[in-house]
């Protein structure tokens, strides 16, 4: 999860046709304006929620874990590129560790899903071993995986994207983008959750070949940041959960994550992405994201 403003709200359009004036051809039934106005009542409760955390009696779940996604997605946009460092702390079930230094480079698609390089720094032996994520809206997304040892690029087909990532916990499909399309989504609760109030809602993938059946995510109500992500394999048992915290707010709009801890409860396995050194709107070009030029060194 390397983990956008055009209205104050999340966007209702997806959900509800705008109406038109009543009396003119293709005027809205009054029955079409009762829904409508619950909606606009109901995202104004998700949206403001120092007015009126509490969801209205009878909401529909699923239209409100939508708008809640649609925020969060909404306040992240704009951001035009990064170039960050990370360094991957692995543990085993002993608490033996392994460290591991990447740089990772992500620009937005406006018409699609953001586009990721992921490339390891340190150590030797895995130098210059490459991750090239193409997230989409719509469809599978596309990743290719340079290997230096074989000298070679190899696309991670959607059957193995379930699978660990050069040893770590997190999965190659938890390294793109969220995107909102992804998933279908239903209201949980709210919680307080690291001292902040939180909206709980769950997400279900759309690709029948995730390795999850569902993903239970804590957002925060103030500014919609994800807190706590929690994983279920495709049998519904909790396989991993994300903690995600020391966030810091970027350009006066953007907040990211100092450290995302992931913990594998099936194995005892763990792996902390600890974030440095954000820099913003760089100038990455689509040059920056080609496949052909994986290979190269860097």
């Amino acid at each position: 999860m390397i983990l956008r403003t055009l209205s104050e709200f999340p966007r209702l359009d997806r959900l509800f046709p705008s109406p038109a004036a009543p009396g003119r051809k293709g005027a809205p039934s009054r029955r079409q304006l009762r829904l409508f106005a619950g909606s606009v009542a109901l995202t104004l409760a998700i949206s403001m929620p120092s007015l009126s955390a509490t969801p209205p009696p009878g909401a529909d779940p699923q239209a409100q874990g939508l708008a809640v996604a649609e925020e969060a997605d909404r306040r992240d946009s704009g951001f035009g590129d990064t170039v960050a460092h990370l360094e991957m702390v692995l543990r085993n079930r002993r608490g033996d560790e392994s460290r591991r230094e990447l740089q990772v480079k992500t620009m937005e698609q406006p018409e699609d899903g953001d586009k990721s390089l992921v490339f390891f720094d340190y150590p030797a032996d895995i130098r210059d071993t490459a991750l090239l994520t193409f997230s989409h809206k719509d469809g599978l997304d596309d990743q290719w995986l340079y290997l230096p040892a074989l000298k070679r690029v190899k696309r991670i087909s959607s059957s193995n994207k379930s699978g660990p990532f050069v040893g770590s916990e997190f999965a190659y499909e938890d390294l793109s983008s969220q995107e909102v399309e992804e998933f279908t989504y239903r209201f949980v609760r709210e919680e307080a959750l690291q001292g902040a109030e939180t909206f709980v809602i769950e997400r279900f993938p759309v690709d029948k070949k995730s390795g999850y059946s569902r993903q239970r995510v804590w957002i925060d109500q103030a500014e919609y940041r994800t807190l706590k992500v929690e994983f279920y394999d495709r049998k519904g048992s909790l396989l991993k959960t994300l903690e995600i915290d020391g966030y810091r707010l970027y350009l006066d709009r953007f907040w990211r994550p100092e450290i995302m801890r992931m913990v594998n409860h099936q194995s005892g396995k763990s792996t902390d992405l600890v974030w440095s050194e954000y820099r913003f709107r760089t100038g990455l070009t689509p040059g920056d994201f080609d496949r052909s030029t994986l290979d190269r060194p860097r």
